[in-house]
């Protein structure tokens, strides 16, 4: 499924640039815009879904494999040895600002907590 107003979908269907760092059938890994750490990667589903709050039984090794390209890429990027934080974020009062289901994989700096 596809979404003509997502960004995320559009960046997935390639007719938005981004940096990509990983890319499967079921998955995108990009360059976040707006860094907050030295390494910022959003993990995306290739189909739109909405958040984690819409996921479903059916969505199980979606979710499943979403995490697994989120350590993925900070193996390739060279910063899992030291530490790094996934994180996604669901609806507006938790910090979601694009209605399509990211992962975010921040490294490269001390995390703190609670993250605010």
């Amino acid at each position: 499924m596809f979404s003509e107003d997502c960004v995320f979908c559009r960046i997935a269907q390639k007719e938005l640039p981004a940096t990509v760092v990983h890319e499967d059938d079921r998955a995108l890994a990009f360059e976040d815009q707006n860094p907050q750490a030295p390494h910022h990667i959003l993990v995306i589903p290739r189909r739109h879904t909405a958040s984690v709050a819409s996921l479903d039984e059916e969505d199980r090794e979606l979710a499943g494999h979403l995490l697994l390209v989120a350590g993925q890429v900070a193996r390739d990027r060279g910063f899992d040895s030291a530490g790094y934080r996934v994180v996604a974020n669901v609806g507006e009062e938790g910090g979601q600002t694009v209605p399509h289901l990211h992962l975010h994989v921040l490294g490269g700096r001390s995390m703190t907590w609670p993250p605010g």
